[in-house]
């Protein structure tokens, strides 16, 4: 089913309003958001309507990412295409519509933090609003460089997204870590499992399996990630995997030495 289809089949435009209940009627083409009632709580969604609040969430926010500078640049554009071609690998209608999303809340009169807000009510599971803001990384981090506007939003978004105060770090060490040699990383790779170094084996275990519980693409799959984004959950589940994979080789090289 297209992503359309789903949040017209789930009726979701008719459950609430604000942020995301005003971009779903721009991006559906009607007129109910900002003044609808709600009439369902976060658990009347459905897989559809999950999906579909998911999608409108994390292109409007991108939206708002591009404009942190005060305007939304030709480059920066052709970054999140380049971002939405490569990496989340849509299709061209898919694309085309991810887009639509994205021109649409670059006008609306609302902010970043007013979005993430309103996920953050809408939807319970953490390893979905984590993977919200894993993705305003990845197209923050997309040309090599943190600007201060986007540096600034990725401090400040956790609150709002109901995330640890410890997620900005945690993601900057990993994102960080893809262009640093492995000797430099290993601190990174501790907090991409939310863990200390001076955690024991069991501990470091028990984090890696939550992480895995948490992103493993099936489960969260079950809980509103568009098939579509399904390779980049895949992509972050490589990430924990290997994080816990070298730090358990550099205990056993010290335990050896």
């Amino acid at each position: 089913m297209s992503w359309l289809g789903a949040g017209i089949g789930a009726g979701i435009g008719l459950m609430f309003g604000g942020p995301i209940g005003a971009a779903l009627g721009a991006w559906i083409g009607g007129s109910f958001g900002s003044g609808l009632k709600r009439i369902g709580g976060p658990e009347a969604l459905g897989r559809d309507g999950a999906q579909a609040v998911f999608i409108v969430t994390v292109f409007s926010m991108l939206a708002k990412m591009a404009k942190a500078d005060g305007q939304v640049s030709r480059a920066e554009i052709n970054l999140i295409e380049e971002f939405i071609a490569q990496n989340l690998r849509l299709n061209a209608e898919d694309r085309k519509q991810a887009i639509k999303i994205f021109q649409n809340a670059k006008s609306d009169g609302y902010s970043i933090y007013d979005y993430a807000q309103q996920y953050r009510q809408l939807v319970r599971n953490e390893a979905m609003r984590e993977m919200v803001y894993r993705l305003l990384f990845a197209v923050a981090h997309a040309d090599g460089e943190l600007h201060a506007a986007e540096e600034e939003i990725l401090r400040r978004i956790p609150e709002y997204l109901g995330l640890h105060a410890s997620a900005f770090a945690a993601m900057q060490g990993e994102f960080s870590r893809r262009n640093s040699s492995a000797s430099e990383s290993l601190e990174q790779h501790y907090a991409v499992l939310g863990c200390s170094p001076d955690a024991s084996d069991r501990d470091v275990k028990l984090a890696y399996r939550r992480k895995a519980a948490e992103f493993h693409p099936d489960k969260i799959a079950s809980k509103g990630l568009p098939d579509e984004f399904m390779q980049y959950a895949e992509d972050q589940m490589k990430s924990v995997t290997l994080a816990y994979d070298s730090i358990m080789e550099a205990r056993k090289s010290r335990a050896v030495s």
